[in-house]
């Protein structure tokens, strides 16, 4: 998994890449929860490179948004891919998350 994070005056963009899975979510959550509390507006997460994500993973996309809405803060789900959008669907979440195609 690879993840960049880009600050901008209004919010982080985190873009994530690969597979976000029980080994790899917990960087995944130091990133996102570090990220919320400095970021102006919100946070955005950029999924559209992620293959794979089990329930780790969405384990840490949950904490993101509860972290962003005890800070006031935006939390969007940026152009996810199907592999998340099925995921979240399955887990009848993708109606919590503010989702983006851009």
């Amino acid at each position: 998994m690879r993840i960049e994070a880009d600050k901008t005056a209004d919010e982080t963009i985190i873009t994530v890449e690969g597979d976000i899975d029980l080994y790899t979510s917990p960087e995944l959550r130091k990133v996102v929860l570090k990220a919320v509390p400095k970021a102006a507006i919100g946070v955005g997460i950029h999924l559209g490179g992620i293959t794979y994500m089990d329930s780790s993973g969405v384990a840490t996309l949950v904490e993101g948004l509860r972290s962003a809405k005890e800070h006031g803060k935006a939390f969007t789900l940026i152009a996810p891919s199907t592999a998340v959008m099925k995921v979240l669907e399955l887990a009848r979440l993708d109606s919590i998350f503010e989702v983006r195609s851009d």
